[in-house]
């Protein structure tokens, strides 16, 4: 969900949960407990709270961030079929690197900023005062093939806008799973209240620009030699879109 501001919890331990929870991606529930230093019926009387007020939930006794994203679609056809749905914590790995298998086969400064920036926390989904990031993933038996991402600061200024990132690696495009990608993060990002959807690509990235001019995205601006790349500098294409 989109939000600015500080957020409520209505008691200084029930903030410390979350935060815990928030900054791992994914906690025990007794170790949790245990580093806090909080009194277990306490403990259970907060997470209870958080639960209900739709701040954590549960899974065989690991918290997470709660994050209303909707539930996994399958899409099957002949001879294939993919899933699209929620990033989890245990997805960091698969989707690091499968962004690093596209940023080796096309230039793609953002997403490699993006996985570089995860892989570093060892968090995957973020919800906090400063920012918001999610993730939604396409799998094929169960390995990340795709994923797209979405990250908003939260800033008053700038609530109404987050960055996309968006790929699939090279073996599975051509199948439709970068366009359900897009259409899943756009969804989301509507539903949560963005207006604007932006990112940037280095202008010899032109795959990634016809397909996002084919799925309505515009160019806002171009920087001439923004980046420097294998010694010569490219211009950075600034694309965005409306929601």
């Amino acid at each position: 969900m989109a939000f600015t501001g500080e957020l409520e919890f209505g008691h200084d331990d029930r903030r410390r949960i979350y935060e815990y929870v928030e900054r791992h991606g994914a906690a025990d529930l007794d170790e949790t407990c245990e580093r806090l230093g909080i009194d277990p019926g306490g403990f259970r009387h907060h997470v209870a709270i958080l639960k209900r007020d739709g701040r954590l939930e549960e899974t065989d006794g690991t918290l997470r961030v709660a994050l209303d994203a909707g539930a996994e679609e399958e899409y099957v056809t002949d001879d294939f079929e993919f899933h699209i749905r929620p990033a989890i914590q245990e997805d960091l790995s698969g989707i690091v690197g499968a962004i690093r298998q596209v940023v080796d086969e096309r230039t793609y400064i953002v997403a490699e900023s993006v996985a570089d920036e995860v892989d570093h926390q060892d968090a995957l989904l973020r919800h906090n005062e400063f920012e918001s990031r999610m993730f939604f993933v396409a799998t094929v038996a169960d390995e990340v093939v795709g994923w797209v991402h979405l990250h908003a600061p939260e800033l008053d200024k700038l609530a109404h806008t987050a960055e996309l990132t968006v790929g699939v690696i090279e073996e599975y495009r051509g199948r439709g799973i970068g366009s359900h990608l897009l259409a899943r993060g756009l969804e989301w990002a509507g539903a949560n209240g963005y207006e604007k959807v932006y990112q940037s690509v280095p202008s010899t990235n032109e795959e990634a620009i016809v397909f996002l001019e084919d799925h309505g995205w515009e160019i806002e601006a171009v920087r001439e030699g923004h980046y420097k790349l294998d010694g010569a500098y490219v211009d950075e294409v600034m694309m965005a879109i409306g929601l």
